[in-house]
């Protein structure tokens, strides 16, 4: 990645040079291209810098999720409402272990 970088670094900075020679020798599209080379320099720099370290996450400990105080009680309502389900599927589960063995 580095030897990548220093290579793509270096192109950059003669490919510059050479525009600049050929801008000030009258050729006024080179114009441009002085002012490209520079940037493709940078946004070179900047992909070597993401594919190093861009992958890494910052670490946060697990926050609990916040709720709004207007939403608290139907939080609660549901989660218990999610508990009856459980609960009584379990119960039917226990009731007839296997509902199709009878067929």
């Amino acid at each position: 990645m580095h030897l990548t970088l220093a290579a793509v670094l270096a192109l950059c900075t003669a490919a510059c040079y050479f525009e600049v020679r050929r801008a000030l020798g009258g050729n006024s599209l080179s114009w441009a291209y002085v002012f490209e080379w520079p940037m493709f320099a940078v946004f070179a720099g900047y992909m070597w810098w993401v594919t190093l370290h861009g992958n890494r996450r910052r670490r946060r400990p697990p926050t609990k999720p916040q709720v709004a105080p207007e939403h608290v009680e139907m939080l609660k309502a549901w989660q218990e409402h999610l508990r009856q389900m459980a609960a009584a599927e379990a119960e039917a589960g226990a009731a007839n272990p296997d509902p199709e063995a009878g067929s």
